[in-house]
């Protein structure tokens, strides 16, 4: 049996195109799923103008990406108790190009990027070969089981 960490979402979508599709009871059970300790998360969901100027002006990279995550307790030395707290931003725009460049469904490519990114927030990263091949192997578990498929293994 999966334990439930708690969690203290907020879902916001001033881009609103795929609210009707990820709604914020997917968005719930995706975190839920990625989660090792109790947290405090926003997910928010913006479009392209947004994405740019947050990764801009936090990465400066001057161009949207799918997901950035902001951890605010990161590398803090915390009580087991303590939550993680973290924003995640999706950008709207290039989820939707993705998933058809990839030829993934959005559903399952933002599933797994929220689950990217809450791993993030826990300290995960994927700087060198070996941690991106941990982290990898997390979403892949945690993707399955949720029913839904490896996104590293080519789509047909």
């Amino acid at each position: 049996m999966t334990v439930k960490n708690k969690l203290s979402l907020s879902v916001q979508y001033p881009d609103a195109r795929l609210q009707s599709l990820i709604t914020r009871p997917k968005v719930r059970r995706w975190v839920q799923a990625a989660l090792f300790a109790p947290a405090e998360m926003n997910v928010r969901f913006v479009a392209a103008e947004e994405g740019r100027a947050l990764n801009r002006d936090y990465r400066e990279k001057d161009y949207a990406t799918n997901v950035l995550t902001f951890a605010y307790n990161e590398g803090e030395q915390m009580d087991a108790d303590a939550p993680t707290r973290a924003d995640i931003i999706l950008c709207s725009d290039v989820l939707e190009r993705e998933a058809a460049e990839q030829n993934k469904t959005l559903e399952a490519h933002t599933a797994h990027l929220i689950i990217h990114g809450v791993l993030h927030a826990q300290g995960y990263d994927h700087m060198d070969e070996a941690e991106a091949a941990e982290m990898e192997g997390i979403e892949t578990q945690i993707l399955a089981r949720l029913g839904l498929p490896d996104p590293y293994q080519a789509a047909a």
